[in-house]
């Protein structure tokens, strides 16, 4: 059986930004026939309906079902900065605001301790705090509650809706950088 994520009634693929938050959005979804998170991802650039598009497909390792995961291309490259980089200054189309607090939440609770090795689980932190900042409009001083499409991103809300207000996500990103500057990583 392949399973497909293009079940989209004829709107355009959700844009992948960058490699690295195609890959991330990869590691956020499970086998659905054996929830297995590991799979040996390969991507191509493929036409659909007229329509370049990224394709990522693997097969599972641990059932060997086939699996593809379509995205659309971003209308202008986001320039690799610091490592990882999700997207440009636009919010994220494949992960809500939610779902990016807690990628941030989760790393962070499981850095490591040698330096060496927590400075890039903190830089992923930091960068995924950036990203839910990127869903605050300008003026405004949190995120709106329709950034919140996914169960999980909605439940992360509702859970600590405080958690999404400017002033507060600032200080979480301000922690995380300077945290990521005394392990001695960029």
């Amino acid at each position: 059986m392949m399973v497909r994520n293009d079940e989209r009634d004829g709107m355009a693929f959700a844009v992948a930004r960058t490699r690295d938050e195609a890959l991330l959005y990869l590691e956020l979804q499970p086998c659905p026939d054996c929830g297995s998170t590991e799979a040996p991802w390969e991507h191509a650039l493929v036409e659909i309906d007229g329509e370049l598009t990224i394709s990522y497909a693997a097969v599972c390792p641990g059932c060997g079902a086939e699996r593809e995961y379509l995205f659309g291309l971003p209308a202008k490259e986001t320039p690799a900065g610091s490592w990882p980089t999700f997207g440009g200054s636009e919010p994220s189309e494949l992960l809500d605001a939610g779902q990016w607090l807690a990628v941030a939440d989760q790393v962070a609770s499981n850095v490591p301790v040698d330096p060496v090795e927590a400075g890039p689980a903190l830089s992923i932190a930091r960068a995924a705090v950036e990203e839910v900042i990127k869903f605050v409009p300008p003026g405004q001083d949190e995120v709106p509650a329709d950034e919140f499409w996914t169960p999980q991103g909605r439940g992360v809300f509702e859970a600590e809706p405080g958690r999404f207000r400017l002033d507060r996500l600032l200080v979480v990103r301000d922690t995380y950088h300077e945290l990521v500057r005394e392990t001695g990583a960029k």
